[in-house]
């Protein structure tokens, strides 16, 4: 196996024990994929949900360019609720992870068609 696919493995359980659901593999290879290079930075692999700023980056760069949708307080609502899924005390939010569940979370599964 290969980093990436190491690192799809410890996503897929992060989903499994810290969100409580089971992961649809190859939509979160998919997600992972489309995050790039970040996923091998330490620092930009994970979302600090408790800065205003990054969450304010996941917003504009993901939801509304990646999956195109409208600006509104149901996206910060929508981030708000994945980071409580994924729980508030837990300290690396994995970006994929993040994202897969917001793209769950808004049915935008056809994105990555």
């Amino acid at each position: 196996m290969g980093k990436r696919d190491d690192l799809i493995a410890k996503y897929a359980e992060d989903l499994r024990e810290k969100c409580g659901t089971e992961p649809d593999m190859d939509l979160l290879k998919k997600v992972t994929i489309g995050c790039g290079p970040s996923i091998y930075n330490a620092d930009a692999s994970t979302v600090a949900g408790s800065q205003p700023s990054e969450l304010e980056t996941v917003k504009k760069s993901f939801l509304m360019k990646k999956l195109g949708l409208s600006d509104g307080p149901e996206l910060m609502d929508a981030i708000q609720s994945v980071i409580e899924t994924y729980g508030r005390s837990e300290r690396n939010k994995y970006r994929a992870v993040m994202y897969y569940l917001l793209v769950k979370h808004f049915g935008k599964e056809s994105v990555y068609g």
